[in-house]
């Protein structure tokens, strides 16, 4: 017959709780826990027979610690560098320049209602292409060329070569920053022959806004114009930047940041003016007569 001592203790660890298979785990110990490297599959299997005889112990627990301490080195193995996993907190500043990104991307490729013949404006194309050549690089430096060649005044001389180094200025500088940055289009078209030429070859920022920019306010600045004309002159810049966009090659933020480097052009221009007789001397440079010792 069984002591009363013993009837005791078997009372005692029936009712408790950590003797329970759901509970079993609290009498392990840590994995990785200071003290010799604990945690190891040998431990996990001595923690799991210390549990005395009762009612819910049994080989139930044994293999379940057992199967977990075979899948740790599993875990380990297939954990992902920490360079590889997904940032869960980005910060606010890292949010709201993707979400602008993406907004300016999404409405740039809608706008590109004349990127292909097949577009949904396809029929407009040529004209909005022509639009385009009238603020290319090459056409302006060409033109200023041809109109300094058969300028016989003065003033008007000046204005040319001014108006002329301004637009090689432009070019360099909209074709440095595009190497540098080297953002593709909303539809990544190749450039044409044109663009070649005129170092014109990535999206950002816009050559054709920055130039039509600069020449607009060049010409509203030193030429007496009508107040139409003056009108014109401006939806003439505006629509050059435009078609770029229509034409699906650049941006709206790369046409927002050209029509505004056009300006800080324009300004550079106006602070570095070379007067009448520095001009003078620039054009006999580039015709061959100039004679230093007249």
């Amino acid at each position: 017959m069984p002591s009363s001592q013993s009837v005791r203790s078997r009372t005692r660890d029936r009712n408790n709780v950590l003797t329970r298979p759901e509970f079993m785990s609290l009498n392990q110990p840590l994995r990785g826990g200071s003290g010799g490297g604990g945690g190891g599959p040998t431990e996990s299997r001595a923690g799991a027979r210390r549990p005395g005889p009762g009612p819910g112990s049994g080989p139930g627990p044994v293999k379940h610690q057992t199967s977990q301490s075979g899948e740790e080195p599993a875990e380990g193995k297939d954990r992902m560098p920490e360079e590889d996993c997904m940032q869960l907190n980005p910060s606010f500043r890292g949010i709201a320049i993707n979400s602008l990104l993406a907004i300016d991307i999404s409405l740039s490729k809608r706008m590109g209602v004349c990127a292909h013949t097949t577009s949904s404006w396809g029929g407009c194309r040529s004209m909005v292409s022509l639009l385009e050549l009238t603020g290319h690089g090459i056409t302006w430096i060409i033109g200023t060329i041809v109109c300094l060649t058969r300028s016989n005044t003065l003033a008007g001389q000046e204005v040319l070569v001014n108006l002329l180094l301004a637009l090689l200025l432009d070019v360099m500088t909209v074709a440095g920053l595009q190497r540098l940055v080297k953002r593709r289009g909303p539809w990544e078209m190749a450039p044409g022959f044109l663009d070649f030429v005129a170092m014109d070859t990535y999206s950002f920022p816009a050559a054709h806004a920055s130039r039509a920019a600069m020449v607009a306010k060049f010409l509203l600045s030193h030429l007496v114009l009508a107040v139409p004309l003056r009108i014109l002159l401006v939806l003439w810049a505006f629509l050059v930047g435009l078609s770029r966009v229509l034409l699906g090659k650049h941006h709206l933020t790369d046409m927002a940041c050209g029509f505004a480097l056009g300006l800080l052009h324009f300004s550079l221009m106006e602070n570095v003016w070379l007067s009448s007789g520095t001009c003078q001397t620039l054009i006999s440079i580039g015709t061959f007569s100039w004679s230093p010792f007249s």
